[in-house]
């Protein structure tokens, strides 16, 4: 007997025993939502989906350090009923990660108030740690506004090798 033959996608599958990806979406409540508050509709859309969130040590601890630093993190999470598992991915760098993406902003929360947090990262947002410099915020701020002006840079100056056609004239 062929494994097709037992295994064919007319077969009944339970919600619960799919993967992720192929499970439906929780529906959202669009009347509970606060407009003000972007973070809740993020909350709700990752209900029920793993979620990583990236948290970094300061200084330069070694990959030991960090690991020890990062379980009394876990297990204070875990302590407070937070599902997380820990994947150490540098010296200084760890991945949590959340069965329950709704949680995220919460454990996003407690690792910012962790004295040897410098940075956590959820959803491609940067949210600097307790441990952070002033220098590291206004580094990230001056990046930020940099790449701002580098873009309002280049839209101003015209491609004249690129669009011959181009109405806009240029003086010697």
């Amino acid at each position: 007997m062929c494994v097709r033959n037992l295994f064919s996608e007319d077969d009944d599958i339970e919600e619960g025993d799919l993967p992720e990806h192929r499970r439906s979406p929780p529906p959202i409540d669009l009347s509970k939502l606060d407009a003000s508050k972007p973070e809740d509709l993020l909350k709700m859309s990752k209900k029920g989906r793993t979620l990583m969130v990236f948290a970094t040590v300061t200084g330069n601890p070694t990959e030991k350090e960090t690991e020890e630093i990062t379980g009394l993190w876990q297990g204070s999470l875990f302590n407070a009923n937070y599902d997380v598992q820990r994947f150490v991915v540098g010296s200084n760098r760890v991945i949590f990660m959340l069965r329950d993406g709704s949680l995220a902003w919460e454990v996003r929360d407690f690792l910012v108030a962790q004295d040897l947090c410098e940075d956590v990262t959820v959803e491609g947002q940067v949210f600097p740690g307790k441990a952070a410099s002033n220098n590291t915020k206004d580094k990230q701020q001056n990046e930020v506004n940099a790449k701002k002006k580098d873009k309002k840079a280049e839209k101003k100056k015209p491609d004249l090798k690129a669009n011959r056609a181009s109405h806009v004239k240029q003086e010697l």
